[in-house]
């Protein structure tokens, strides 16, 4: 009798996978200034929804054909922005970059300053949020092959 090999969180099918298509090679993108790289576009935070606002993403590593089983996106959230409050299968990695903001990760709310380091595990109901005057950026780490996010309802704060 074979035994079954436990499902990775790797393994889970993404849209935002170019990796699939089997291209890999070396990049590089220069920071130019003010948390913005060449080569690296604005996208969306996410197309529809009303429980985000004011959330900017830049994908550095993952959207230009690399074939690594994990990504690197810079977000920032201007003043009086937040995340969607969502939980999802697979965990990631946040590291503040730029100004200050507020992470709410189960029932725990902590402030992130420069340089602080988050682990968010898989289930964990979160959001990040900017209550200060200054942009709020983070990098973000995460599988290459993830689930999407369930929004998970509105805290009081």
């Amino acid at each position: 009798m074979k035994k079954k090999k436990p499902t990775s969180f790797c393994e889970i099918p993404s849209e935002e996978n170019p990796a699939a298509a089997g291209v890999n090679k070396d990049a590089f993108y220069r920071h130019k200034g003010n948390f913005s790289w060449t080569g690296v576009t604005d996208q969306p935070y996410k197309t529809a929804g009303t429980e985000w606002s004011d959330v900017i993403r830049r994908v550095l590593i993952g959207a230009h054909g690399e074939t690594t089983r994990f990504h690197v996106r810079y977000f920032e959230i201007a003043p009086g922005g937040r995340s969607s409050l969502e939980q999802h299968r697979h965990e990631h990695v946040v590291i503040c970059v730029r100004g200050e903001g507020l992470m709410l990760s189960g029932k725990r709310r902590r402030k992130l300053k420069f340089m602080d380091t988050a682990y968010i595990a898989p289930g964990s109901v979160h959001r990040l949020s900017n209550p200060l005057e200054e942009p709020f950026g983070f990098l973000c780490i995460v599988n290459s092959r993830r689930d999407r996010p369930k929004i998970a309802g509105t805290p009081k704060s």
